[in-house]
């Protein structure tokens, strides 16, 4: 299992057994993006991975354009379940990424 992976789940208490739903909609997710990635200094930390279906990871993949809502939602997901996080993090990348 991927370093990411294994942040991601045990950040939130899942296990590979469970149904991980994605951030976004609530479906079955199959991939942990990396929100910011990889190629971009994006790094293996809870603030910039998210559970997405493979669609939704396709679809909104690394485009900048996207970038401000995959952040704030992920930002609201990571609190509604109670993950602690570094909010100065988020607001450095939603300040980056200000369109």
């Amino acid at each position: 299992m991927k370093n990411h992976t294994k942040i991601y789940l045990k950040s939130l208490g899942y296990d590979l057994s469970d149904f991980i739903p994605s951030e976004l909609t609530g479906e079955k997710a199959v991939d942990i993006h990396h929100i910011i990635g990889r190629g971009k200094c994006g790094e293996d930390r809870i603030e910039n991975l998210m559970a997405l279906t493979r669609n939704e990871h396709i679809f909104y993949g690394d485009k900048k354009k996207y970038m401000k809502h995959l952040l704030i939602n992920h930002r609201l997901f990571l609190q509604a379940n109670g993950v602690k996080y570094c909010n100065k993090w988020f607001i450095e990348q939603l300040e980056r990424y200000e369109i």
